[in-house]
């Protein structure tokens, strides 16, 4: 977890996972670097909530597995699911839910994150019944800021089509990935007013 600037109530704070998907941030608003998976996440976003200050929203921002083809560009997400938690055997273990759907300010498509980097053709299909894009933060992002009460916005760049040439596909498209979020992030801002 790297935290760069300060978290402040009137700001938001941009919260992303790798450096990579970062380098081409320019931008005073504070930044918190996560680190990879949900458990990561989860930490990353608590300790930088549990300080007292908050932000005014969490804006995540990041690239993401295409679920179905020919889905590519920048989406802000809608809805956040957890792919690789069984909601449905713990409540009827339990009785009671816990990891179900968050629903988020986008109005875009819905977003299943899990502990996987999905390269496998038939997970991919399965997980297409359910969700459009994958990552593997988001969830986590969205699950730590609810905990505190803070809205989250989420903006994912598709990197690649979470088939089996997503490793070599993400590699070589984080770059262009991440000027794609810098740009958005920028336009976000102006149209925002946030500063």
């Amino acid at each position: 977890m790297t935290l760069t600037g300060t978290v402040t109530p009137d700001r938001p704070l941009i919260v992303v996972a790798v450096p990579e998907e970062a380098a081409h941030l320019d931008t005073a608003l504070p930044v918190l670097l996560t680190g990879v998976g949900k458990v990561c996440a989860a930490i990353a976003v608590s300790r930088a909530l549990a300080g007292g200050v908050l932000p005014s929203e969490i804006v995540n921002l990041g690239t993401a597995g295409a679920l179905r083809p020919g889905l590519g560009g920048i989406h802000e997400i809608s809805r956040v699911v957890q792919h690789d938690f069984d909601t449905a055997t713990i409540r009827a273990v339990t009785g009671r839910d816990f990891g179900g759907p968050l629903e988020l300010s986008g109005t875009g498509p819905v977003l299943a994150s899990g502990d996987v980097f999905v390269s496998d053709p038939a997970l991919r299909a399965a997980l297409a019944e359910h969700a459009d894009l994958v990552d593997m933060e988001g969830y986590a992002v969205a699950a730590a800021a609810a905990a505190y009460g803070v809205r989250v916005r989420m903006a994912k760049q598709v990197s690649d089509e979470a088939d089996g040439e997503a490793v070599t596909g993400w590699a070589e498209s984080v770059d262009r990935c991440a000027r794609l979020l810098a740009g958005w992030l920028n336009d976000w801002q102006n149209t925002a007013g946030v500063r």
